[in-house]
């Protein structure tokens, strides 16, 4: 009797165990996300996104609101819903007629738009999204200031000033690049006139040579000339002293 109350008492708590695994399965956490914080001007509109990550699908039973906590109040006021399907837009309070639903929920957005910005919209607004089953997690908030002029952000400041920097080293990088290529085109022409002039003065230092290679001949023949011309005014003196002596005789 024991051993089978022990077994029937086990096979309870695995049946719970597997019950509250597959029937009680905690849901996961929904996910939303906004911007920190939305700058603006009066008059002008502002776009507050928001979007969200569920783990189920899409119900019909969506539900998402946007909230306002003025900055010089406490209280937090509701201003957006959109239930089975259908936006509700603030009608009676400080955003009537200024507000305008551009999400999707299909799409996991839940984007509104506030128009004609006033310094008394400066404040903290809130998106809450639920996806029935999956309706833990947190909202997501994003702080609105309105300015006469947006002012200019340090960020801004900071990325305009790194882009001009770089600009500059990008200018000089390329302005070195021209002087280089235009000195060593310079070069090469410098090169290349190098080069023809030797070669010039190689062909007149060969045409040269040839000239005298060709000069020795031409004073042989001088030479030879000469030989034969005093050796015939040899002969003629001779003969003439031979005639001579015979005409003394």
């Amino acid at each position: 009797m024991g051993s089978q109350g022990a077994s029937g008492s086990g096979s309870l708590v695995l049946v719970a165990a597997l019950f509250s695994a597959l029937v009680l399965a905690p849901t996961w956490a929904i996910h939303v996300y906004t911007h920190r914080e939305v700058h603006g001007t009066v008059g002008s509109q502002v776009t507050l996104a928001c979007s969200f990550w569920s783990s189920e699908w899409i119900s019909d039973d969506i539900s998402i609101t946007w909230l306002f906590q003025p900055e010089s109040g406490k209280d937090t006021i509701s201003i957006f819903h959109f239930v089975k399907g259908q936006p509700y837009v603030d009608e009676v309070g400080a955003f009537k007629n200024r507000m305008e639903w551009v999400g999707d929920p299909h799409r996991k957005d839940g984007s509104i738009i506030i128009r004609n910005l006033d310094y008394t919209d400066n404040g903290t607004f809130t998106c809450d999204v639920k996806n029935p089953p999956d309706i833990g997690g947190k909202s997501s908030q994003v702080t609105l200031y309105v300015f006469e002029k947006v002012p200019t952000r340090y960020g801004v400041v900071l990325g305009a000033v790194i882009g001009g920097v770089l600009g500059l080293v990008i200018v000089v990088v390329v302005i070195g690049y021209l002087i280089r290529y235009c000195w060593l085109r310079r070069q090469a022409t410098l090169q290349r006139q190098l080069s023809a002039m030797e070669k010039g003065k190689l062909q007149r230092s060969a045409k040269d040579s040839s000239k005298r290679g060709r000069q020795p001949p031409v004073l042989y023949a001088m030479l030879d000339h000469s030989r034969s011309t005093k050796s015939a005014s040899e002969k003629k003196s001779k003969g003439g002293l031979g005639e001579s002596r015979k005409d003394k005789k």
